[in-house]
């Protein structure tokens, strides 16, 4: 309780100061460590459970962490890419038919085109994880486990299309022309259908918790933490200023939320082309300046992915550790993305997994891929003074020297989007328990709004370690779902390939 009105004090005394005109007080941290003492047992409580390596429960040592959260998102996706029979692969083509329009309907029901649900969903996907993972991988693991990352993509592929197809399948239709859908809805229905009420809504409400916590956290805070962090490093003048950062970043944030999933659609169909093609052009001339070191650079990877030898656990280790970051990076398996996909406009919920699949490809297999490349070829992965995004920050400065006001430029924006996007999946989440109406949704975004200004102006490493725990941890009710329903699906894959086949479904463009 004490730690608690601390908290509430400190807030009171930080927006009393704003509206004097006055500066901070010096003890405006403490709110942040007060949240932190809050989460720290909880963060090591449910580590033992999502992280703890269940080789090592029965005793078995390889020399490396198996993560069971790593494990659990894996065998999921090598299960649902044979059980969809690579549609990974196979279906590529027609995913691509599909965000160019060629299918669209307009007389179809929905919110978002499908180019628009996928760049809501890639928002929150690509970004810090693209700049930040991969480094952290590579400094864990070596060049070897940028190899296991690509692995982790395609897989992933799969698990997106199987999940994205049961949001739309399930979802909401509501009279206002508004859609609600993702786990939450598939759970309950899906598994009403074979007689498993309890199950379903158990494993509904778990998700809903786990997303809403996650919003907050590794969707919010996180995130406005890590944009203040990267602006104020390249302009001195924001030094100190993490109140008034996150006030400014919370007004642009609500402008946009406030407007739902259409207004959320036309930022991020805007926003993420132009920061990924930035990102990745950026990239593609460091490559092209260092093209006679290409083949060097695949070499390392492939040898560092099979080599026993290999840094951070041997072979198993680098495989690990490569998973494990692409995990944390295309969030394949989560269930966040099928809450945006659902929005889409489509009578067909198949098109719409066809569509999803592209996230871990464009995410991991493509950005991630880059970012990688870069950090070796320019030989900064040998730095073991930095790591993260610091890593990612100087292999492109070793190019481009203005490079850091690009990335503060691209990080704020990841940051920007990522937010408004987790807004969206944590609103619908939240209005599943406590109801979809406007006080309620009113509540969640004042409070989504909040803890931007938090996440900027404190740090709290164990309220970020647990919000990444938090959005990881989804994916336990959620894999379970989609391997109960994963027959379903591919009889519905079955269906759909059918139609289109036979011209039942044709290209209206």
């Amino acid at each position: 309780m004490k730690k608690t009105l601390l908290f509430l004090s400190a807030i009171i005394t930080n927006l009393s100061a704003v509206i004097a005109q006055e500066p901070l007080p010096s003890d405006s941290q403490s709110m942040g460590e007060a949240i932190d003492s809050m989460f720290a047992p909880i963060v090591d409580f449910l580590a033992m459970f999502f992280f703890a390596d269940p080789l090592k429960l029965v005793g078995i040592d390889i020399g490396a962490d198996v993560p069971f959260i790593v494990v659990w998102l894996v065998f999921g996706a090598v299960f649902f890419t044979i059980k969809m029979r690579f549609i990974n692969f196979r279906g590529f083509k027609h995913s691509i038919q599909l965000i160019q329009g060629k299918f669209d309907d307009p007389s179809d029901k929905g919110e978002v085109s499908h180019f628009q649900a996928l760049t809501t969903a890639l928002s929150a996907t690509v970004g810090l994880g693209n700049i930040a993972s991969v480094a952290v991988a590579i400094t864990i693991g070596g060049p070897g486990a940028t190899f296991w990352m690509v692995v982790a993509g395609l897989l992933g592929m799969s698990t997106k299309f199987t999940e994205c197809t049961l949001g739309v399948k399930y979802r909401d239709l509501h009279e206002d022309g508004t859609v609600s859908g993702g786990p939450m809805y598939y759970l309950t229905k899906g598994l009403n259908k074979r007689n498993m009420v309890q199950l379903g809504k158990v494993l509904a409400i778990l998700f809903a918790v786990l997303a809403v916590l996650a919003s907050f956290g590794g969707g919010n805070m996180f995130q406005s933490n890590q944009a203040f962090a990267q602006m104020s490093g390249q302009f001195s003048f924001l030094e100190g200023k993490g109140f008034f950062f996150g006030i400014g970043m919370a007004a642009l944030v609500g402008v946009v939320i406030i407007g739902g999933i259409q207004s959320i659609a036309k930022v991020t169909e805007k926003i993420v082309p132009f920061m990924a093609v930035l990102y990745v052009l950026s990239a593609l001339v460091i490559l092209g300046m260092n093209f006679s070191q290409l083949g060097y650079a695949f070499g390392l990877i492939i040898d560092g992915a099979f080599s026993p030898e290999s840094v951070g656990g041997g072979f198993v280790g680098v495989l690990m550790t490569g998973f494990k970051r692409a995990s944390f990076s295309n969030e394949a398996g989560v269930g966040s993305a099928a809450i945006a996909h659902s929005a889409v406009k489509t009578n067909e919920p198949v098109s719409e997994g066809f569509v999803a699949l592209l996230e871990p490809f464009i995410d991991t297999v493509v950005i991630c891929t880059m970012t990688a490349l870069v950090i070796i070829i320019t030989g900064e992965y040998k730095n073991v003074g930095l790591e993260g995004a610091q890593l990612t920050s100087a292999a492109f400065e070793s190019a481009f020297s203005w490079f850091p006001l690009v990335l503060a430029a691209a990080v704020f924006l990841f940051a920007f989007s990522t937010m408004i996007s987790w807004s969206y999946y944590g609103l619908k989440a939240w209005t599943y328990l406590f109801g979809e109406k406007k006080w309620s949704e009113n509540t969640y975004k004042g409070l989504f709004l909040v803890f931007v200004v938090i996440g900027a102006s404190t740090s709290m490493n164990a309220v970020i370690n647990f919000s990444d725990m938090m959005i990881l941890a989804m994916a336990f009710p959620n894999i379970i779902g989609l391997l109960i329903m994963s027959g379903e699906v591919r009889e519905d894959l079955r269906v759909y390939m059918e139609k289109v086949r036979t011209g039942v479904i044709k290209q209206f463009h």
